[in-house]
């Protein structure tokens, strides 16, 4: 029910209202046998993105098919002052950090501000510079046993420094697998109590590893973080009201995956149908996070695609959902001071309608990494 509602409600944004339905977007690809799932993503890709981003469409193209670039999230369960050194030494630098010391001086004080009530604290993510293609080396096991970072698109950061949690929160991370944002707002240190789901019993096999591998026993044992397997849609009838804050890091076409791996590629022909439904199903999930969330709590939607139909398109129609059916507001939160504050480590989208947009880029190929903040009004 939840999603036919989605679905008729939909709504276009600007010109675009004259383009195919997400579902024809989503499905339409040369399908004769042998053609391959990276070829069918990179026909779909062109015929999409071409007009979504015009002019820019073939930067973005050429950085999605070259290499991408990795940050690593230093541990703070490990002896993370030695891990930070090591960076430095390879000539990596804080990413997180380091836009927030380069903020103008507050006038009064004449000292750095502090970083912002919004911005997600203790979060240490270290990336080469702009152009450098270096590679970190594995990490490993520091003198408690813990890895000591964790290799992650930095641009995946930006979702958890958005969300802005605040100590003592309780969290929700609704798509959690395969880990890497669920360890990350466990170095926050803020989460009194964190729920990481996925549907995926397999999934949530890797994100139990991840923990293991990054967490102390007595935190991932403990009452702090619980593990579950769970239908996401429903998340909202098994504890409506209960969290400050919830991610909600949807499933999508995880565009620079679906270029270069076979393997699990969505845009294989027995996929279409699961292809086709996914903005359905992303709207529904993030309608289910925002139910989740406290009356007054934040919730952050993310993607790892470029495309509108699963971006943009999807926070408004949750938001026109919870408003039609449930007489529930929620108001988009402006997050440009993250455009500014990451410029120089990230290529930001300038056009979206709502929420903001890591482009590739050959000199900083980041991404795609779409996120976008909201609040649930009392």
């Amino acid at each position: 029910m939840l999603g036919l509602q989605v679905c008729t409600t939909m709504p276009s944004i600007g010109s675009l209202s004259c383009l195919k339905t997400p579902s024809q977007l989503l499905g339409e690809a040369t399908t004769e046998p042998g053609f391959p799932a990276t070829r069918l993503a990179l026909q779909n890709f062109d015929m999409t993105y071409s007009v979504q981003f015009g002019d820019l469409w073939p930067s973005i193209r050429v950085s999605l098919l070259s290499e991408q670039k990795y940050g690593a999230l230093v541990n703070n369960f490990a002896a993370c002052d030695n891990v930070s050194a090591k960076l430095e030494q390879l000539s990596a630098k804080d990413f997180v950090n380091e836009a927030i010391s380069r903020q103008e001086p507050e006038p009064e004080s004449g000292l750095a501000p502090t970083p912002s009530p919004d911005c997600s604290p203790n979060l240490r993510c270290f990336t080469f510079s702009r152009g450098d293609v270096s590679r970190f080396p594995p990490a490993r096991p520091g003198s408690l046993g813990l890895l000591d970072y964790y290799l992650m698109d930095a641009a995946s950061l930006l979702p958890v420094l958005a969300l802005g949690l605040q100590p003592g929160d309780t969290v929700l991370d609704l798509c959690a697998a395969p880990g890497g944002k669920t360890l990350a707002l466990l170095q926050t240190g803020c989460c009194r109590n964190l729920a990481a789901n996925d549907l995926s019993t397999s999934r949530t096999g890797r994100l139990q590893k991840v923990l293991h591998s990054y967490v102390p026993q007595d935190i991932r044992d403990g009452n702090q973080v619980r593990v579950t397997s769970w239908d996401g849609r429903k998340w909202g009838e098994l504890e409506g009201d209960t969290y400050d804050r919830v991610l909600v890091d949807v499933p999508c076409t995880t565009d620079r995956h679906s270029l270069h791996e076979e393997e699990n590629n969505i845009f294989q022909r027995s996929r279409k149908k699961e292809r086709q439904m996914l903005p359905m199903l992303q709207a529904q999930l993030l309608a289910a996070g925002l139910l989740a969330t406290k009356p007054g709590g934040h919730v952050v939607y993310s993607t790892c695609s470029l495309s509108h139909l699963q971006n943009e398109y999807v926070v408004q129609g949750a938001i026109e959902l919870l408003a039609n059916q449930y007489s529930i507001q929620v108001q988009v939160e402006d997050l440009s001071h993250f455009r500014k504050l990451f410029m120089d480590t990230f290529c930001f989208f300038p056009s979206c309608q709502v929420g903001e947009l890591v482009i590739p880029n050959l000199m900083a190929n980041f991404g795609p990494m779409y996120f976008c903040k909201m609040h649930r009004l009392p």
